[in-house]
């Protein structure tokens, strides 16, 4: 798995999971920003993502056992863990898998409910698929192409950070559209558990996002019953991108408990 590294090997551990089309880059100013405050910060991309490798199996067994691949490779027995989207249900599903393994659990913006979001986010791996990057001449092109049927600006540029040149005249996504898009029922099942998550847990959400219900907290607090919830009343889903200062003092303010 490829990875950024914030901060000084010795201090407090934090890895940090991004979710669906992201990457560790997504997470740079964040994660410089806590390790700035005495924390090394690891931020993988996870499989299908980024620099890291791709496969035709995307699950979240698959990507918690990457995870523990990457902190045994690390020497590191306990960590910190934040994940967002679909990185916090890995986060989640990890947790409760191998509590051992965490300290504390944070979770931007996702419920470990089952969730109905496969329609939107198929139709998404369609629009990227039908580009044929090879008729563009760069980015912004692209970009151009994705506002006939993407509509949200911010979510755009995004899925614009895919893009990289695999050869000086060739564009290319870095994201595995075609095995998300076999597996992406897999990506919004709930988390399984046979118990409970009993350390301290922070479940962080947009107000103007729906990803985390009212009728999600009864599950929240069956899996994890020390979890606090928080919101961010001006952000939506990409809360960390959309308010990136009280996403990390409501970070640095739980990890300082």
């Amino acid at each position: 798995m490829y990875y950024r590294e914030f901060g000084e090997r010795g201090d407090q551990p934090l890895v940090i999971l991004h979710g669906l089309f992201g990457m560790s880059d997504n997470w740079h100013s964040i994660a410089r920003n806590i390790a700035e405050e005495g924390y090394h910060v690891l931020v993988p991309d996870q499989r299908n993502h980024g620099r890291s490798g791709h496969s035709n199996i995307h699950n979240y067994p698959a990507m918690v056992d990457d995870l523990l691949e990457f902190l045994d490779a690390r020497e590191l027995e306990q960590t910190c863990l934040l994940g967002h989207s679909m990185g916090g249900k890995t986060s989640m599903q990890f947790a409760v898998d191998y509590p051992e393994r965490v300290q504390k659990l944070i979770v931007a913006d996702m419920s470990p409910a089952l969730s109905e979001r496969g329609d939107i986010h198929s139709g998404i791996i369609d629009t990227l698929l039908q580009l044929d990057l090879s008729s563009f001449d760069g980015r912004q092109e692209v970009a151009g192409a994705m506002k006939e049927r993407i509509s949200n600006a911010r979510l755009r540029h995004f899925l614009q950070k895919n893009l990289y040149w695999k050869d000086r005249g060739s564009l290319g996504w870095r994201v595995n559209l075609e095995a998300i898009s076999e597996n992406l029922n897999e990506v919004f099942k709930a988390v399984e558990t046979a118990g409970p998550f009993e350390k301290p847990v922070l479940f962080i959400r947009g107000g103007r996002s729906d990803y985390v219900q009212d009728e999600d907290i009864a599950l929240i607090e069956k899996l994890f019953p020390q979890a606090k919830i928080r919101t961010l009343p001006k952000a939506s889903h990409w809360l960390h991108a959309e308010d990136p200062d009280g996403f990390t003092a409501e970070v640095l303010y739980f990890l300082s408990l």
